[in-house]
Formats: structure tokens, sequence, C-alpha cells
């Protein structure tokens, strides 16, 4: 190893126990501040806990992060540069200040998503100026509006959420380190280790949830890393899609269901893969060990595989998405099994 690049290394390490110690040390003050604000969420039919719990703990997420990840991206080789650096943070601030005053008492759809929709774009017109025209603003701002309310439909059981952000970042620290990117790899490295600050507090049985503060802005990292890594080489998406497929797959067919069968979609429900199989008995920490065999049996080799053999990655894409809606489908219909044979007895 160069000089150059176990100077990077370390920085990268370094850039991930701060991230790990700022989200460690945010999560605790927290919760008490949740519980003297009284920003509790309590069980009820459409949630998948049974204790009154405080919420917000995302915001140790986001301040890990950003104390973390913009130093990498902007001073480690192969920067994305000073625009989408900053445009990344003002996105990432933006979200992450809507969800925290809508943890404090709900807010209406409409300001939730414009705020989502300006961040995202600002984001987007950044990162499309890396690219062959501004035009991919277009689609990269329907996929990143999306990725954000994908990971916020994904946050409902505990360990979940938090587990998805810290596979992703370290698998995505391998997948840009191994591309020859260093400073993409350290924004990963940076959301393990926020993540990881704030897993410690939500794994079952939680003390506190990840909230809009967190799922929300997670969604914009994801995909935030996920566009950069793409406008520094396009073949690149595939295997990143890849390592994202659990919630991507689990989020987009029950919103299509739900859609298809005329349900208010955007409202409140426990109709995700994850949710079913909670009640249908399964513990939180063995849903999530679930998802996380995905994760490690599925995605890392078909994701290495996409990098190494670009000319294969789309066909690696497809299979995992398609796979995954077979195992998405063939775990609803043994949860319906089971509740027709509960309803029977």
């Amino acid at each position: 190893m160069t000089p150059v690049l176990a100077n990077s290394l370390a920085t990268i390490v370094g850039s991930a126990v701060l991230a790990f110690v700022v989200s460690y040390v945010s999560v605790r003050i927290a919760i008490a501040y949740a519980h003297r604000r009284g920003m509790l969420d309590a069980p009820g039919h459409r949630r998948s806990h049974s204790m009154p719990t405080p919420r917000g703990g995302g915001i140790g997420i986001v301040l890990g992060v950003l104390l973390a990840a913009p130093f990498s991206l902007l001073f480690l080789p192969v920067s994305p540069g000073p625009a989408i650096t900053a445009a990344f943070s003002l996105a990432v601030i933006a979200v992450a200040a809507i969800g925290w005053l809508d943890d404090h008492g709900s807010l209406p759809i409409r300001p939730r998503l414009l705020i989502q929709l300006a961040a995202t774009f600002l984001l987007c017109l950044a990162v499309a100026t890396r690219t062959s025209s501004l035009w991919w603003a277009v689609p990269l701002l329907l996929a990143g509006v999306w990725c954000i309310n994908l990971h916020n439909f994904m946050d409902g059981i505990d360990g979940l959420a938090a587990q998805q952000a810290m596979f992703f970042g370290v698998a995505y620290a391998a997948l840009a380190w191994s591309a020859g990117s260093p400073a993409l790899a350290g924004a990963g490295l940076a959301i393990l280790g926020a993540a990881t600050g704030f897993w410690c507090f939500n794994r079952s049985p939680a003390k506190i949830f990840m909230g809009d503060v967190g799922s929300a802005t997670v969604g914009l990292i994801v995909f935030a890393l996920s566009a950069m890594l793409w406008a520094f080489r396009t073949n690149l998406l595939w295997p990143a899609l890849i390592l994202s497929s659990a919630f991507v797959v689990d989020a987009t067919l029950t919103l299509l269901v739900r859609m298809l069968r005329g349900a208010r979609w955007y409202t409140p429900h426990r109709e995700h893969l994850y949710q079913w199989l909670v009640r249908r008995g399964a513990s939180h920490r063995k849903v999530a060990l679930g998802y996380f065999a995905w994760n490690v049996l599925i995605c890392v080799p078909v994701a290495w595989i996409a990098f190494r053999w670009p000319a294969a990655a789309p066909v690696c894409f497809g299979a995992t998405y398609l796979l995954g809606a077979v195992v998405w489908r063939t775990g609803k219909q043994h949860g319906l099994r089971r509740r027709e044979r509960h309803v029977s007895a």
C-alpha cells in the first residue's frame, strides 16, 4: 500500500470512529430529551412495538455523518468536488430539519414533501454537472425522493433500518475503495460509524426509535452516495443498487400492491414483509437477522460479481431483484397461510 493510500485509510477509519462517538453521545442525549418533551411512540394496531418508546434518535446518525462524511468527500483522493459536497451537506440538513420538526409534532405531508423535493433537486443538479447532461437531474430526483420515503416506510421494527444503514455503509465503502475512490469510501464508513452508534440503543428491545429525522435522512444519504458513485463510474450503479435490494423490493412491491388495491397507500400500515413476519410471531431480532442474511448471502457475492465483470452487472441486478420479489411473495403467502390456520383454529 502506498503512503497516500495508507494515510487515506487512517483518515477514513478516524472519520468512522468520530461518527460513531458523535452519534452514540447524541443518541444518549436524545433519549433524555425525548422523555422530557414527550416525544414517545405509543403502541397501536399500526405499530409493531408494545411499550411507549422515545423517537428522534436518528439525530445521532445525522450529526455523526455531517461531521465526518463532508471531510472525507472534500479532502480524500478522488473527491466528488466542493459543489457536490456542499449540496450533500445542505440537503442532509434540510431533510433532517423537517424530519426533526415532524418528530416533535406530526406535520402535513405537503411541507415535508416540498422540502424533500427541494433538497433532493439541489443535490441532483450538483451530481448531474458531473455527467453528460443536466437532464439526468430529473430521473435522479424521482429516485432520490423515493429512496427517502422507502427508508421511512422500512423503519418499523427494532434495529432493522439501522442495521441496513450499517450494512450499506461498510459494503459501499468496500466497493468505493476497490473502485479507487477513498473519498467515497470514507463517506460510506461515516454512515457505518454513525448508524452503529445509534444501533447500540435501537437494537431489540429498542430504547429509542430513529424517527423521521433519521429514517428520511438515511434514505437521502444512501441515495446521495449511490448517485455520486454512479457519476464517478457509471457501471458502479448496478452493484450499489444490489446492496439496497432488501429495502427497495419490500417497500416498492408493498406500495404497488396497496395502490392496485385502492388503499390509501400514503397512510401508516403494517403490510411490509418485515411487519407481516412480526405479526405472525417472529421476534424483531429474528426478522432483522433474516434481512441481514439476505444482505450477506445474496447481495455481497452478487454485487462483487457485478463489480468484477461489468458486462454481467445488469443481469446480476435483474436476477437479484427478481429473486427478491420471489422471496417477498413467498413470505407474504406464508404469512397468509399462518393467518388462515390461526383463524380456523
